[in-house]
C-alpha cells in the first residue's frame, strides 16, 4: 500500500462549457505526467459537464511510495488552457481556466455527528446565466474547536459537502501542527528561562 495519498480536486467552477472541456484535457496531462513519476491515480467522482465530452469536475486520488509535495506544487492553483472554443468557433476568448485543489482524504472516522455542523447557504457569483440560484454551498463547523470550512464551487450541494468536508480534515491538521510548534516552543523558553538563586525547593546530596 502506498504510503502518502492525496485527492486532487479539479474543477471549472461556475465557468462556461469552455471551462469544462478544458477540465477534461487538464485531467489528460495530470495524469501522463502521474504515470511518468510512477504515481498511481484513481478516479473518484466525475461530474459531468454542460457538452458531450466535458466534465464540471473530476475528482482524483493520487499515491506513491515517496512524497508527494513536489508534484502537487506543480499543478495546485489555476491552470490556463489556451484554445479555440470547440463550442463557438466564432468565439474571441481563446483562455480557459481551471481550478486544482490539493485535498487530503476526509477521514470520516475522525468526527462524530456531534462534532460537526453543516449548514447550507446561497452561492454568490458573477451575472448572467452561470449564477447559482440554488443554496448548494455548504459551510461546515467542528463543535469542539470552533474551525469552519465552506465549498461553493460546485452546483451541487453533495459535492460541496464533501470538499467542505476535506477542507475542515486538512485545517484541523494545520491546528494540530500548529499547536504542537506552540508547545514545543513553550517548552523551549522553559528550558532557556531557567532561574537561577532562586528555587522554590532545595534538596542536598553528599556522597
Amino acid at each position: 500500500m502506498a504510503d502518502h495519498e492525496i485527492w486532487l480536486q479539479i474543477t471549472a467552477g461556475q465557468g462556461p462549457a469552455e471551462c469544462a472541456w478544458a477540465v477534461v484535457r487538464v485531467v489528460e496531462k495530470l495524469l501522463e505526467e502521474a504515470e511518468s513519476l510512477d504515481i498511481d491515480a484513481r478516479t473518484l467522482e466525475v461530474v459531468r459537464g454542460p457538452e458531450s465530452g466535458t466534465a464540471q469536475s473530476i475528482l482524483l486520488a493520487l499515491s506513491a511510495a515517496s512524497d508527494l509535495k513536489d508534484f502537487v506544487a506543480r499543478w495546485q492553483g489555476t491552470v490556463q488552457w489556451t484554445a479555440q472554443s470547440p463550442f463557438r468557433p466564432q468565439h474571441k476568448r481563446k483562455n480557459w481556466f481551471v481550478g486544482v485543489e490539493v485535498l487530503q482524504p476526509a477521514a470520516q472516522s475522525r468526527f462524530s455527528a456531534r462534532d460537526v455542523c453543516f449548514e447550507t447557504m446561497r452561492a454568490s457569483g458573477p451575472g448572467g446565466q452561470h449564477v447559482n440560484r440554488t443554496e448548494s454551498a455548504v459551510r461546515v463547523t467542528h463543535l469542539p474547536t470552533g474551525l469552519q470550512a465552506t465549498a461553493s464551487e460546485e452546483r451541487s450541494q453533495h459535492r460541496n459537502r464533501k470538499l467542505a468536508l476535506a477542507r475542515l480534515v486538512q485545517k484541523l491538521a494545520d491546528e494540530d501542527l500548529r499547536q504542537a510548534n506552540q508547545a514545543e516552543k513553550k517548552r523551549w523558553r522553559a528550558h532557556q528561562q531557567l532561574q537561577r538563586g532562586n528555587p522554590k525547593l532545595t534538596f542536598r546530596s553528599f556522597s
